[in-house]
């Protein structure tokens, strides 16, 4: 069978077991919408919140970006997997002992005022928006290639698949729904990793092929170094950032990742505290399978497209090629006029910058100077894993696996954001502010409109991307380390921290972080980015969540310290919530 056929029957299958558990189990009541009933195993919920946490830009781009620029990547390793140590381990616990499912849940009542309730709910709608745009291209891409479609049309469809396991069931439907995508996604990732190790190095072992010798006697390592100097790129085991950048990056991914609410409210589908820390474990063992094979994955991705295509007659390509050049994310401009495809870095081959990027009708990256000899070649580094299989020619079963662990790699995480931004609006505005004298029916209602509201706004951020997913789910966990980090570590830890100075901290820290998002990454209607040479303290937007996190922490603190200190109930929760369950109390004995 040919991998069209292959692709429709592993994604049709896929697709009819999550339909299916979305049914077997809708949500009848607000506690099975928003929490799944709390009653949810601490392995279902282990593998569901890798699931969750695992989203596009982990399947998909992560390997992408580090086969593009090499040990620099290495920054998301990092900072993601140690981010989900942070939360397990410092806020977690504490968060489910206090009792409330959502981030602005937490901040309304830690903070005893609504306006902190109402500001965490504009910071949950921003980091939440600005996350699922990355989920939401994820799942065009996959779409545009292996159903053969547009990548709008693409978006539109992953809208509705995820319209339908969201709406019916809520978290209850979303977590059963998870551990069937968990399973999916990581079989698709790692079936494809252990066939090209097993080709290039003869290793089974992904994670040691990376570090094997060819039938040569070459490492693989140093001939991919080889084969990056020869055409003018640095050693794809050398580093480019600076110490700093690399550090704030890091930080502000793992200070993100304990801001991000889409993970924390797993933690409340657990009966018990204690089983919310078996579940952090569980998923940390489950996510670390995928995280420590993509630093592999990216290696073979990048020496297969460098091997296939540098310096090859283009008529000759393997169909791969074309294919994904007719989706725009591959472009082939013959400069030279030779006919063959030249890859290489134009500023070593021409001593001098000649290229700047430009953005495609698809959110593919051009090179802007056609006429200049040089680079003829630009790909999109959001195809790396999904193409991979096919560069190394395996068999068409696993090629279309892959497009299926893509897909419920995107749409498990588009899920968890949407019931997000459902549940801010519907529980945190509509029924904690607006109206609390609402039914439990009529807050199902209200949710399930929300989510529907969600979706077409998350598909339109699909259709016009900001960017690579990588890139942008990096800039949600800085919304999220400067906004929510800060007031849920200092709600936690600190007594004298009052409802003026996280109101104060938030608002500091969310809006400094858009600000240099926009001036630096993305742009603003007629406003340019500016270019890295501008940057503050030479910090990338993707670390710049630390400086505005930090801001945030020291406008916190100054405002409280100037301002009425909390109510004294307000603070002995907050000493109640740091002592272990059946503990007792402390004594000085």
């Amino acid at each position: 069978m040919d991998v069209q056929l292959w692709t429709w029957i592993l994604v049709g299958l896929s697709f009819a077991l999550y339909f299916g558990i979305a049914i077997w189990a809708r949500a009848s009541s607000t506690q099975d919408f928003y929490v799944a009933g709390s009653g949810v195993s601490p392995l279902a919920n282990g593998m569901a919140t890798a699931a969750d946490w695992m989203s596009a830009a982990s399947f998909i781009s992560m390997a992408g970006i580090i086969s593009f620029i090499g040990y620099d990547g290495s920054v998301y390793l990092m900072g993601w997997t140690g981010g989900y140590v942070l939360l397990a381990l410092l806020l977690a616990p504490y968060l489910r002992k206090f009792g409330k499912f959502t981030v602005p849940d937490f901040i309304g009542d830690r903070y005893y005022s609504n306006t902190a309730r109402t500001v965490a709910i504009i910071c949950a709608l921003i980091v939440s928006f600005t996350y699922v745009a990355g989920q939401m291209r994820g799942v065009g891409i996959v779409f545009s290639q292996f159903l053969q479609v547009e990548i709008t049309y693409g978006v539109i469809i992953g809208m509705a698949v995820v319209l339908v396991f969201a709406f019916l069931g809520g978290m209850k439907g979303i977590t059963y729904t998870q551990v069937a995508q968990y399973c999916v996604l990581i079989f698709a990732f790692m079936v494809p990793a252990i066939f090209i190790s097993i080709q290039m190095t003869g290793n089974p072992i992904p994670q040691l092929g990376m570090g094997s010798q060819l039938e040569d006697g070459t490492y693989l390592l140093d001939k991919l170094d080889n084969l990056h100097t020869q055409l003018g790129f640095k050693e794809y085991t050398d580093g480019s950032k600076s110490t700093w950048d690399v550090f704030a990056i890091t930080l502000a991914l793992m200070a993100g990742t304990s801001g991000l609410p889409h993970v924390i409210v797993r933690f409340f589908t657990v009966p018990k505290v204690k089983d919310a820390r078996k579940s952090a474990g569980y998923a940390l063992l489950l996510i670390a399978v995928l995280y420590t094979t993509a630093p592999a994955v990216s290696v073979f991705a990048r020496t297969n497209l460098i091997e296939t295509v540098q310096n090859k007659a283009y008529a000759a390509m393997p169909p791969w090629f074309k294919n994904w050049e007719n989706t725009g994310l591959i472009s082939w401009t013959d400069k030279n006029n030779d006919g063959k495809i030249q890859y290489s870095n134009s500023d070593a081959v021409n001593g001098k910058p000649e290229f700047k990027e430009s953005r495609g009708e698809n959110g593919e990256r051009l090179v802007s100077n056609p006429t200049a000899y040089g680079n003829e070649l630009y790909v999109d580094r959001d195809i790396m894993v999904l193409a991979n299989p096919e560069i190394a020619n395996l068999p068409n079963w696993v090629i279309a696996l892959v497009a299926a662990g893509g897909l419920a790699a995107a749409l498990s995480t588009a899920a968890g954001l949407l019931l997000v931004i459902s549940t801010s609006i519907s529980h945190d505005l509509l029924k904690r502010q607006l109206k609390p004298d609402i039914s439990d029916k009529q807050e199902l209602l209200a949710a399930r409109l929300s989510i529907l509201a969600a979706v077409l706004v998350a598909g339109l951020f699909g259709i016009y991307p900001p960017g690579f997913v990588a890139a942008v789910v990096a800039l949600a966990f800085g919304l999220a380390a400067a906004s929510f980090f800060p007031a849920i570590v200092l709600g936690i830890f600190d007594k004298r921290m009052n409802k003026e100075g996280a109101i104060s901290g938030m608002i500091v820290g969310i809006s400094l972080m858009l600000f240099y998002m926009i001036r630096f990454k993305t742009g603003f209607f007629w406003l340019e980015p500016l270019p890295p040479s501008e940057w503050w303290f030479g910090t990338s937007p993707e670390g710049f969540g630390v400086i505005a996190m930090t801001l945030n922490i020291i406008t916190s603190v100054i405002v409280s310290r100037l301002t009425v200190a909390p109510p004294e109930d307000v603070q002995n929760i907050v000493e109640d919530i740091r002592i272990p369950s059946g503990a007792g109390k402390a004594s000085d004995h």
